[in-house]
């Protein structure tokens, strides 16, 4: 576990809870060591071809909501993960790029939310193709700690994170 401003933050996946094997790094000196980081798009893109390419499995970068995803998608090839920032829970930039990751750009890699996220929140990014969280939020961990995800079961609209149920009406979507 990590400590940011005196805030435990524990990783949630679809499977539960789990140690994280990831470091968020400040420059690429830090592939220097072993283990898996995430670098800054600034400190991604500054990294040479072959290094990116050589460190794949290893490798993250970290999007604040003013980062444009158009950086990135020629390289996603050399990324195993994509973390979006939510700095405040009321910026939903990173809700339109973990779609547009999974949906159009057909990223097989992890996509992780870190930063403020809220137990309304949480079904929506599910549905968008989160599927690792960094969470601090006491109220939302214990929720998932009960198993307890949230949301609804009927959606109107599409998403990356759930196919239609067969044989039902076209606009009426379920889990």
């Amino acid at each position: 576990m990590t400590e940011t401003n005196a805030k435990t933050i524990r990783l949630w996946t679809p499977a539960g809870f789990r140690d994280d094997e990831w470091t968020h790094a400040e420059d690429a000196d830090a592939l220097l060591g072993n283990g898996r980081f995430i670098l800054s798009l600034q400190a991604f893109l500054a990294l040479d071809p072959v290094q990116r390419t050589s460190a794949k499995e290893r490798l993250g970068v970290l999007l604040q909501p003013g980062d444009k995803l158009e950086h990135v998608i020629d390289l996603l090839d050399d990324l195993s993960l994509v973390a979006l920032a939510f700095p405040a829970f009321n910026d939903g930039r990173s809700f339109s790029k973990a779609e547009l990751l999974r949906a159009r750009h057909g990223f097989k890699g992890a996509v992780r939310a870190t930063g403020q996220i809220l137990v309304d929140q949480f079904p929506h990014m599910l549905r968008v193709g989160f599927d690792e969280f960094e969470l601090t939020n006491p109220v939302l961990i214990r929720r998932l700690e009960a198993g307890e995800t949230g949301g609804l079961g009927l959606y109107y609209q599409p998403a990356a994170g759930g196919p239609s149920t067969p044989g039902q009406y076209a606009w009426r979507r379920t889990r």
